[in-house]
This record gives C-alpha cells, structure tokens and sequence, in this order.
C-alpha cells in the first residue's frame, strides 16, 4: 500500500504527521518503526495520527508512535504539528480546537503570529500517577517540590518526578552542554523506579524566566525539543522556587514559550509549527 504523509517539525523535534480520516491506516510497531528510521524510512522522532474521534465534544484523536514503534500518550510539540496540520488541510476551520489522546483532552490554538499554544491540561505531581516507584526512598523538600533520590550509573540524581500526561524526571545541572545526556539519559528511562519508562530532562536555569534544556526522549532518544519535557522542567523549577511564570525554553532546535499559574492549574505550551515537505512512500 502507499501511504501519503506530511514531515513536520516544531523547534526541531520532527515528525512524520498521516492523516488516518482520509486514508485507511492499521500499521503494525515494526512498520511505524521503519517509517520513523532516518536511514531506511522517512525519519522522525514520532509519527502522528490524525483520527476522528471517538468520544463526543471534540474535534479529532490523535495518537503517537515514538520511533522505536510504540504507542505513547503524549506529545507537546506534535499537539502543534497537529494543529497546523489539520488547519493547513482544511480537515478544520476553526483557530482552536479539541483533541482526545490516550491521556485526555487537549485543546490547540492558532496563533495570528503563526506560532501554535496548547493548553496541555494540569500537571499530574502524585509521584504513584506519574508513575514513580518512591517506596523507601527520602525525598528532599526543594521549595514545594520534593526531589527523589535516584542512584544512576555509581552516583546519586535528585530529581523531580512529574506527568503531563507522560512520565517526567527533571534534574537541574550546572550547564547542559556539558550534561551527560547520551549516558545518564538512557539509564534514567529506563530505571526500575519508573515501571512504564521516562523522559530524562537535564534543566540548566539561566534566570527566573529563562531555561535552557535537554530531554532524553523514552522510546526516541535524545531529541531536539520535547514540549512536554518542557512543560514539566519549567512545573519542576516553579515548584522549586527557581522559576517564575512565563518561561523561555532554549532547546538545541528553537525557543518554546512555558506558562504555568500554579497546582491545579493547566500548562500552556506556545512555539513553532512547520511543514518540511510531503510525499507519498510504499510500505
């Protein structure tokens, strides 16, 4: 079969976006896998699905395969590919609109400068939701926050443990460049505290309303930029005290733009949305 699609990016974090309504699409994990390999495939770090929905009072589904071929529940920066996606093929009229995902609803909106801000919903701080294993450890007060102690490779991390509809643990580090994000990024996703995997993030804080940041992506790697990692360094910082409301995020791909009031109440993530090329492949 041939499958058309459209490769997007937002701050450099790319994806590779097919439409599901006007297309039938039932891929198996190892065919998302191919389709996402930079060599023998399209290349990106997630694939998105557009749908139509399942539940009522909303617009769309979208899911999310990460390129080692899973599923997972969300995604930041393609809840923006999504958006433009959707407006730029006519399959919606309207500057706002709601999208289910395994964890919820979401709801992007249309920018008049160009740029896409989702409203990605409270963040989930219960370390057993996120889920985190905390059993036994002695987490330490920082601020509102509590940082766990997490042994990786011969040494202790202190991390935050948070969910934005995805698992989070963010650690703050002197300077990212120098971070050691290809060794300790892999051992954090992958620990046993964390039962369904995590994003590693390595937050260096610049002032209180800039930071810059690496995410070890669960299932993808080290990306460019995570909107979601994103979400859930500048939640970590806030709760810290080393942050306040709004907040530049500096990735290696581009500048994401963080708002956050405080618990109970929802993330708004804004920053670019781009279409590369599209075409058409045979799987």
């Amino acid at each position: 079969m041939k499958l058309k699609f459209t490769k997007m990016h937002g701050a450099g974090n790319d994806f590779i976006v097919v439409d599901a309504i006007n297309q039938d699409v039932n891929l198996s994990a190892e065919q998302w896998r191919r389709l996402a390999d930079r060599r023998f495939g399209i290349g990106a770090d997630q694939i998105l699905v557009v749908e139509r929905p399942v539940s009522a009072g909303v617009d769309f589904r979208y899911r999310i395969f990460n390129s080692d071929g899973g599923e997972v529940e969300q995604c930041g920066n393609g809840a923006r590919a999504f958006a433009r996606f959707v407006s730029d093929k006519a399959l919606s009229s309207e500057k706002s609109i709601r999208v289910e995902t395994m964890k919820g609803i979401i709801a992007p909106r249309l920018e008049s400068d160009g740029s896409v801000t989702v409203d990605m919903g409270a963040p989930q701080l219960d370390p057993a939701e996120v889920p985190f294993d905390a059993a036994g450890l002695g987490g330490w007060a920082e601020g509102e926050d509590t940082t766990w102690p997490l042994p990786v490779g011969g040494k202790t991390v202190f991390v935050s443990v948070v969910s934005m509809g995805n698992p989070h643990a963010v650690q703050v580090v002197a300077d990212v460049d120098a971070a050691p994000v290809e060794t300790m990024g892999p051992a954090i996703e992958t620990h046993a505290r964390f039962p369904k995997r995590v994003n590693a993030g390595f937050m260096q804080v610049v002032d209180r309303h800039h930071i810059k940041l690496r995410v070890f992506e669960r299932g993808a790697g080290e990306t460019l930029a995570c909107g979601t990692g994103a979400c859930a360094a500048v939640v970590a910082g806030i709760r810290r005290g080393l942050l306040d409301s709004p907040v530049r995020v500096s990735a290696r791909g581009g500048e994401l733009s963080i708002a956050w009031a405080g618990v109970g109440q929802p993330v708004y993530l804004s920053g670019p949305a781009v279409t590369v090329f599209e075409g058409e492949i045979e799987i």
